[in-house]
C-alpha cells in the first residue's frame, strides 16, 4: 500500500511539475517557488497547487471580459479620452507613464477634474451620505470589503433612501469579503427597497469555481459614483476604522479622495465593466455622460484584474517610480513586490530620488510581513527611507511623484494585486492634490518609527532566516 501511495504522488508531484515547467507566463523565481512547496510538503503541495497555482478566471470570463470593454468602447469612446490628450495635458517628465496606464484599459488622461482629500474616516462618511441623499439620477457602488456595521449600514440605508423616492442605484459587492452582509438582512433590506444587487465574483457553484478557476481570485475594488459627477477612489472599504472583523489590528487607516470631473465617466466605466459581467446586462440602461470642470487637472482610471495582461500593475508602478526625478513616496500595507518593482525602486534611490516607503508594523497578514521585511536591507542599502506606522493598520495606498503626480486607489505592491484582484486606482498630474496627499502622508511618517539599516543589521538570526524562508515563496503568495 506504501509502495501505491508513493508511486502515486511521485507521478501526480511529476505531472505538476511538467505543468510548471510547460507555464510561460510564470517567472522563474515563481517556478522555483512552486517546486520547494512540491517537494517540502509532498502531499499538501499538490493539493496548494490544484487550488491557487493557476491564474486564471476561465475562457468564458476571459472572453466575456472582452465582450463588455468592446461594449463599452464603442458606446463611450469619447469618455474614455484621446491619446492626443496626453502629450498635450501630462509634463513630459511623466508622459510615458501616463501612456503605459492607458495602455491597460484604454483610459486616456482627462482635462478638467478636481478632488478633495477627505479628512478622517467620518468625514468620507458624511460626505458620501450627503452626495447620496442629493442624487437625483442614479448611484452606482462597488466594495470589496462591505460590513453591517456602522459605516456599511448606514451607506446601505442611504441607498434605500434613494432607490425610494425613484434613484436607479445598482450596488455590488464582492463574493467572498463581503460574504456575510450578503447573506445578512440588510442585503434584502436593499433589495425590497428597489436597489438593484449584484455579486462580483460569486460561490454559486464552488466545485465549479475550483475546478475551472481559483476561489481566490476577488473583486477588491472600491468604487462610488453619484450621478456621473462625483466618485471616490481610495484604499477604504464599507467598513467601521474599527474593522470588527480584525479589530485587534484597528484602527483601519485608510485614504480617500472626493473627485469631480470627467474622470467620473472613466470610473463609471469600470463599474459598468463589473456590474455586465456579473449580470450580464448591456450598457443599455445606463445614463453616460461627462461633467467635466470649467478649470481642472488632468487624470485617468487605470483598472487591472486576472482578465488583463500579466504585469500590468508591477509596470506601472516601475514606470511611475523611473519616472521620478527628485523625490518619491509610498504607501501600502501589503509589499511584497516583484524583481521589477524592487529593482525600480533601489534604482530610483542610487540615482539621488528620494525614496520613502510607509509600511504599517503590525500587519494583519503574518507572512506578508516576513517577506516585506526580507527586503529591507536592500532597499536601506540603496538608500530608500523605510518607516513603520504605529497608529493601527496602514492600509492607504498611496503613491506621489516630485509634488506633481499622485496615484490612489485600491492596488497594494504585492502579488496578489499585481496577479490576483479586480483593482481601481486614479492616475493624476495637479500640484495642489499632490500637496495635500504628501501632507496626509507626512502624517503617517509622524506617526511612524523610522528603519534604520543598523537596526536591521542587528535582527536575530532566526528572524532574518524566517522573512528569507518566506520571501522564496513570495512569487506564489
Amino acid at each position: 500500500m506504501t509502495t501505491i501511495l508513493l508511486t502515486a504522488h511521485i507521478l501526480v508531484v511529476i505531472g505538476f511539475t511538467l505543468r510548471i515547467l510547460l507555464r510561460d507566463d510564470l517567472s522563474p523565481q515563481a517556478r522555483l517557488a512552486w517546486f520547494i512547496i512540491l517537494t517540502v510538503l509532498p502531499y499538501v503541495g499538490t493539493v496548494i497547487y490544484f487550488l491557487f497555482g493557476e491564474i486564471d478566471v476561465g475562457n468564458h470570463a476571459n472572453q466575456r471580459h472582452k465582450e463588455v470593454f468592446d461594449q463599452i468602447r464603442a458606446r463611450a469612446p469619447h469618455l474614455m479620452g484621446n491619446p492626443d490628450d496626453t502629450e498635450r495635458l501630462i509634463d513630459p517628465l511623466y508622459r510615458s507613464a501616463f501612456r503605459y496606464a492607458a495602455s491597460i484599459n484604454g483610459f486616456h488622461a482627462v482635462a478638467g477634474n478636481r478632488a478633495e482629500v477627505m479628512a478622517d474616516a467620518a468625514a468620507t462618511n458624511a460626505h458620501l451620505i450627503a452626495d447620496i441623499d442629493a442624487a437625483q439620477s442614479h448611484v452606482h457602488v462597488l466594495y470589496y470589503i462591505w460590513l453591517d456595521d456602522r459605516t456599511g449600514t448606514e451607506v446601505a440605508q442611504a441607498l434605500i433612501r434613494a432607490a425610494q423616492r425613484g434613484v436607479t442605484c445598482r450596488a455590488m459587492a464582492d463574493g467572498l469579503g463581503s460574504r456575510a452582509l450578503i447573506k445578512s438582512p440588510l442585503w434584502q433590506q436593499m433589495k425590497d427597497a428597489g436597489v438593484q444587487m449584484a455579486v462580483a465574483l460569486p460561490f454559486g457553484n464552488l466545485i465549479r469555481t475550483l475546478l475551472t478557476s481559483r476561489i481566490d481570485l476577488r473583486n477588491h475594488r472600491k468604487i462610488t459614483v453619484i450621478d456621473s459627477r462625483i466618485t471616490y477612489c481610495g484604499s477604504r472599504n464599507s467598513a467601521d476604522p474599527e474593522f470588527l472583523v480584525k479589530a485587534k489590528y484597528g484602527p483601519w487607516v485608510d485614504i480617500m479622495l472626493r473627485f469631480e470631473g470627467a474622470i467620473v465617466a472613466q470610473n463609471e466605466l469600470l463599474f459598468l465593466s463589473d456590474w455586465m459581467q456579473a449580470t450580464g446586462n448591456t450598457p443599455d440602461g445606463f445614463t453616460l455622460t461627462a461633467s467635466p470642470t470649467d478649470e481642472g487637472f488632468p487624470a485617468q482610471v487605470m483598472g487591472d484584474g486576472p482578465t488583463e495582461r500579466r504585469g500590468a500593475t508591477p509596470q506601472l508602478f516601475s514606470n511611475l517610480i523611473t519616472c521620478a526625478q527628485e523625490s518619491l513616496t509610498l504607501s501600502t500595507p501589503y509589499f511584497v513586490p516583484d524583481a521589477t518593482v524592487l529593482e525600480a525602486l533601489c534604482s530610483a534611490a542610487h540615482r539621488g530620488v528620494r525614496v520613502t516607503l510607509i509600511f504599517p508594523r503590525v500587519n494583519d497578514s503574518w507572512i506578508v510581513a516576513a517577506a516585506s521585511r526580507s527586503y529591507y536591507r536592500r532597499l536601506l542599502s540603496a538608500g530608500c527611507e523605510i518607516h513603520e506606522f504605529e497608529g493601527g493598520l496602514l492600509h492607504a495606498k498611496t503613491l506621489t511623484l516630485d509634488g506633481k503626480v499622485t496615484l490612489v486607489g485600491s492596488s497594494n505592491l504585492d502579488l496578489r494585486s499585481f496577479d490576483l484582484n479586480y483593482e481601481n486606482n486614479i492616475l493624476l498630474q495637479d500640484q495642489d492634490v499632490t500637496r495635500a496627499v504628501r501632507e496626509r502622508q507626512a502624517d503617517y511618517i509622524a506617526r511612524s518609527a523610522p528603519v534604520t539599516l543598523d537596526l536591521v543589521a542587528a535582527w536575530p538570526r532566526h528572524r532574518r532566516i524566517w522573512n528569507n524562508v518566506i520571501a522564496t515563496i513570495g512569487p506564489v503568495l
